[in-house]
This record gives C-alpha cells, sequence and structure tokens, in this order.
C-alpha cells in the first residue's frame, strides 16, 4: 500500500463481524477518514454520518479534545496494570461518571466493550445475591428481541435469534419476557407508545413459574436499539421496578445504545424515571473512539462485597485493560465534549424537528411503520415476499452510494447520528432516504 487511503490488494484475511463477508468483498466500502458528521470513502467521497458510526460516535468525529487527550497520555503513560494498582485517571471518570449518572449508582466497574459490560453486570447479580445469603438466586431473566452483547452471558439473556441459534444450549437457567413491539397498536407513533404496558406483568408470570427465590436478575435495554428501535409502551419500565423491587430481583439496564445523551438526558433511566440497580454502559463512554465500557452499582451492592479480611480479593473479575490509561483520557475528554456542547442534553431540543422530519416518510414506498425516540429513529419496511432482509439491505447499498451511512436489522432501517447533527443535515438525510425508498423496489 502506498498510503493509507488505499484499498488493500487482499481482503480475504479479514473475517468481518455482521458482515456478509462475500459480498463486501466483490465491492469494499471503504472509509478512509471522518470529520464531524461526515466520512470519506477510499475513492474521495464524503458520506453524511446518520448512525453515529454503529451506534457510538455521539459527539462526531475527530473532536479535538478527544484526539489531544488520546495522544498526550500515550506519551505520557501508556499502561498501567489494573490489578492491585492503580492511575490517576481511572479514578478521575469514575467520580465523573457517577456525578452524571442517577442518583443511588456510586461505583464503577471498567470493562472494553459493550458485551464484557453484559457479562459483568450478570456476574455482579449472581455474586451479589451469593454472598448475601441467597445463592439459590442463579436465574436470569431478558427479553425477546433483546440484544446484550455477543458473549455466552449476552446472547442467553438475549432474544435474537439469529445471534443465539449457531451457540447450543447457552446459559441454563434463563428465561424470556415478550418483546413490546405492536405494529397492529402502534404504528407510526410519534415517541413513546401507548399500548403494551400490560406485558411488564409477564415478569409476574414468569416469577410465579420458576418463584422469586431463583431470580437473581431482570435485564432490558430502556429502548431495545439494535433490534430496530423498539420503544416501551406508558409505565412499563416502572411497572418492571415495582415487580423487581417486590419480589427482591436486581433490574439492570443495558444503556450501551441510550447512555450519553442518545435520548436527550444522559441515560435513558434519567429519560423514564427509572433507576435501575446496574447500569451498563460502553459505545459513547469514549465516543467510540478506544473500546471502553463501564458498569455502575448501588452503593448496597458494592458494599455487600466489602466484608471479610482487608487483603483479600473481595470479587473475582476484571480485565488486563479495565481502566486502560488512555481509553480513560478518552473518556474524561469525551465527557467533557459533551459538557461543553451540551450534548447530553441536546437531543431534547432536537427531537420533534427529528420527529417531524422521520414521520414525513410515512407515505414513501414500502413503509409500514416509523418509530422515533430522542435521536434514534427507525423506519420499518414491509419484507419481500421470501426474501427477508433483502429490501432494507438494497436500501443501505443505495444510501451508501447516495453519500449517507444507515443501519438495517431485519427489514428495518435504523438511524442514531451523532448528536452534533443540524437540522438541515437531518433534511439532507431524511431526504436521501426518500429519494433511496422510491429508487428500491
Amino acid at each position: 500500500m502506498s498510503n493509507s487511503n488505499a484499498v488493500p490488494n487482499d481482503l480475504s484475511a479479514f473475517w468481518m463481524p455482521f458482515t456478509a463477508n462475500r459480498q463486501f468483498k466483490k465491492a469494499p466500502r471503504m472509509f478512509v477518514a471522518a470529520k464531524d458528521m461526515h466520512y470519506t470513502t477510499s475513492d474521495g467521497r464524503q458520506v453524511l454520518d446518520g448512525t453515529a458510526g454503529l451506534w457510538c460516535v455521539n459527539a462526531g468525529h475527530a473532536r479535538p479534545l478527544i484526539v489531544e487527550a488520546i495522544a498526550k497520555q500515550a506519551a505520557e503513560l501508556d499502561y498501567a496494570p489494573a490489578f492491585q494498582m492503580g492511575h490517576p485517571k481511572a479514578f478521575e471518570l469514575a467520580n465523573r461518571l457517577v456525578d452524571i449518572s442517577p442518583k443511588g449508582l456510586d461505583h464503577v466497574l471498567f470493562t472494553n466493550s459493550g458485551s464484557e459490560s453484559v457479562e459483568t453486570a450478570l456476574k455482579v447479580a449472581l455474586a451479589y445475591h451469593r454472598v448475601k445469603g441467597e445463592g439459590a438466586r442463579t436465574r436470569l431473566i431478558g427479553r425477546e428481541r433483546a440484544y446484550h452483547g455477543v458473549n455466552f452471558g449476552g446472547i442467553s439473556v438475549g432474544g435474537i435469534v439469529t445471534n443465539r441459534k449457531m451457540f447450543g444450549t447457552l446459559l441454563g437457567g434463563v428465561d424470556h419476557m415478550p418483546h413490546t413491539h405492536n405494529l397492529a397498536k402502534n404504528a407510526f407513533t410519534k415517541g413513546v407508545p401507548e399500548y403494551g404496558t400490560e406485558l411488564a406483568d409477564e415478569l409476574e408470570r414468569i416469577v410465579t413459574l420458576h418463584d422469586a427465590s431463583t431470580i437473581a436478575a431482570v435485564i432490558v435495554e430502556p429502548v431495545a436499539g439494535s433490534t430496530g428501535v423498539l420503544i416501551p409502551p406508558v409505565g412499563y419500565l416502572k411497572r418492571l421496578r415495582e415487580i423487581t423491587k417486590k419480589h427482591g430481583i436486581l433490574l439492570i439496564f443495558d444503556e450501551v445504545i441510550t447512555g450519553f445523551g442518545r435520548l436527550g438526558t444522559p441515560f435513558g433511566a434519567d429519560y423514564f424515571d427509572v433507576t435501575p440497580d446496574i447500569l451498563v454502559t460502553a459505545k459513547g463512554l469514549t465516543n467510540g473512539i478506544i473500546p471502553m465500557g463501564a458498569v455502575l452499582v448501588t452503593g448496597d451492592i458494592h458494599d455487600a462485597f466489602m466484608g471479610g479480611p482487608e487483603h483479600v480479593i473481595e470479587f473475582f473479575h476484571g480485565y488486563t485493560y479495565s481502566g486502560n490509561p488512555v481509553a480513560s483520557a478518552a473518556a474524561l475528554a469525551t465527557l467533557e465534549t459533551y459538557k461543553q456542547e451540551d450534548l447530553l442534553t441536546r437531543g431534547t431540543e432536537l427531537a420533534p424537528y427529528w420527529a417531524d422530519a422521520l414521520h414525513s416518510l410515512k407515505d414513501e414506498p414500502h413503509v409500514i411503520d416509523i418509530r422515533n425516540i430522542g435521536l434514534i429513529g427507525a423506519i420499518e419496511l414491509e419484507p419481500i415476499a421470501g426474501s427477508p432482509t433483502k429490501r432494507a439491505f438494497s436500501a443501505f447499498l443505495a444510501a451508501y452510494e447516495s453519500g449517507f451511512l444507515v443501519r438495517t436489522t431485519g427489514d428495518i432501517i435504523a438511524l442514531s447520528p451523532p448528536l452534533i447533527i443540524s437540522k438541515s443535515q437531518i433534511d439532507e438525510l431524511v431526504d436521501g432516504i426518500r429519494a433511496v425508498l422510491r429508487s428500491i423496489e
């Protein structure tokens, strides 16, 4: 390769994740640079980022504070062991996260991804009940169509069949509540849908089936993102909180997508006014630039582990890169960027304009539903008979060729632009999708 913008002449070695590898390698789509709201392709085109990378680049690309912080930290302290040693920025970052999190979530464990954050949260829940003398609480309850990463715990509590079917029996003792998507009653709702609150009571049925004394935790996404933006009905999450408290079950919010301003609030817990026992984050924590995740837990959970001799490790869990110095610096600079530009709340200001723009697509070809909340949107398409996912994938390819990036899951176009998006760029994105919908079969 003569320069960094050249396309490699051999693409065979890299087995790409969640990608139709054969299709991609016949006609590769290569990004070589990015700035603010746009990517640059290997052939020099500008592509408007309608997905914040992969739900993660909330502050836009190549932001100066973050770039500078990474370079400075790498030159000063590139790595420090995470076991039995520390470095200042990890502690500073934990404090900053507690400051912006819902009251009561006072302690932080660091990870390297959303998948690792989910695994950490599940392990904390199981271990917590054991140290409390309730070791029979081993069951974990997820939800149909949920996405909680790709490790064994996450796909066990997750509910997307293609993520589960190839990998055997997974974890035992897992059950699932139904998802909340109701196309018949809630299609084309702006914001939080009205129907389906009673689906939270399915948790009571599961408790009756298994007995509360066997259930450790319930894990849900405040808004189910990767499955196609499924928004919980009015009061649904509050009802889950009531049921879990009643039965002594921990409630885990997977906020890998909904965290850091995506809904116009710091976290989805703030938007829905429901505080979980454990809150899972990643993605927007470092603006997607360096892998990092964080799990926030209540003081009660943390303190339950703090017995016994002081020289003994309280919780046998962690990662080589937990609180990595460069990742910590990136996260601190990301949080500062959010603060300086009010990005954690900017979505509230833009949400009505975003909603109106998206719903202007209601009568376009193939559209059977539109969903929105904060700066997230979904356009659900009528599948082609006998060829599920093909219509949305065709839309994805057409959008890329037209100069903007969307994400598809099944036959759903999902959108989650950087929080710096302007109203004119919202119009550009939506008008581009309109043209694509009119062009595809």
